[in-house]
């Protein structure tokens, strides 16, 4: 259940940190993908040091997904700017 709970988190969140950047980037997919791998990364890292609540491992899989989303981008050039409405 752990799993299927940071696959979406890490879905959504990546998707969100991936729309952050400009430039020629991965794309929405990849940003998706980035996302669910970091997720589940810091979802299992928190489980296997002994933390097993459902909010501070999700919010653990919230920040997975942000920095290898984060990471792929500054190692591909993109920037981050700020959307004008």
């Amino acid at each position: 259940m752990y799993l299927l709970a940071w696959m979406i988190i890490g879905a959504v969140v990546g998707w969100g940190s991936g729309r952050v950047f400009q430039g020629n980037g991965y794309g929405p997919f990849m940003d998706i993908l980035m996302g669910v791998g970091g997720a589940v990364v810091g979802g299992l890292l928190m489980r296997s040091a002994g933390y097993g609540g459902t909010v501070i491992t999700a919010l653990v899989a919230m920040v997975g997904a942000v920095l290898v989303t984060m990471l792929a981008a500054y190692v591909n050039g993109r920037r981050v700017y700020a959307r004008q409405l």
